[in-house]
């Protein structure tokens, strides 16, 4: 696993997102959007670049 500080937990990845953490979770459940897991606690991790990737997508759609 890549270094710790390149992830957000996912109130962190859902604040930054502007959506709810339970978006989060039905967005990985639906495959729109990968998730890692911790190695010790086992919570939900998202690569910052897989965020920052995943909101230009959206603005970009959005724009059209």
């Amino acid at each position: 696993m890549d270094n710790l500080q390149n992830y957000m937990l996912i109130n962190e990845a859902a604040l930054f997102l502007g959506v709810s953490a339970g978006t989060l979770r039905n967005w990985e459940r639906g495959g729109k959007i990968k998730t890692h897991r911790h190695p010790v606690n086992g919570y939900r991790l998202y690569k910052k670049k897989d965020l920052e990737a995943l909101l230009k997508r959206v603005t970009q759609s959005s724009k059209k």
